[in-house]
């Protein structure tokens, strides 16, 4: 991939990144007022909002070490938001349709992220 194709997906990662936050933080206004809905929906939020915060700074990265670092902290956090998704549904706190296009978007994200990371590994 040549440089102008790499800022170009920066780019709209970067933009996807930051869309799929603000759709969580929409998904979270909708969730039921109990004690429990809001712990898991607040562990939801922290670790989504990490996920677009953390590409944005790996973009911004001043070494490959701290790239891989950063997409490092991605991966985590895109794979714990997914978790969270998955406990809401099986607590039944929310209903299994109501998490589809977010569920499979922290998928989709952390697949991309973590061969990204891969790549950067084997230079």
């Amino acid at each position: 991939m040549e440089n102008s194709q790499r800022i170009e997906f920066a780019e709209a990662f970067k933009s996807r990144t930051k869309k799929f936050v603000v759709d969580n933080i929409k998904f979270f206004r909708t969730l039921p007022k109990s004690e429990e809905a809001k712990i898991i929906g607040r562990q939801l939020l922290r670790s989504l909002s990490s996920v677009g915060a953390n590409y944005r700074a790996a973009c911004r990265a001043r070494s490959q070490a701290e790239f891989h670092s950063k997409l490092s902290i991605v991966v985590e956090e895109a794979d714990e938001s997914a978790f969270w998704m998955e406990i809401l549904v099986e607590a039944e706190i929310v209903k299994p349709g109501e998490l589809n296009y977010l569920s499979d978007e922290a998928n989709q994200i952390l697949k991309i992220v973590a061969a990204s990371r891969k790549t950067v590994s084997k230079k």
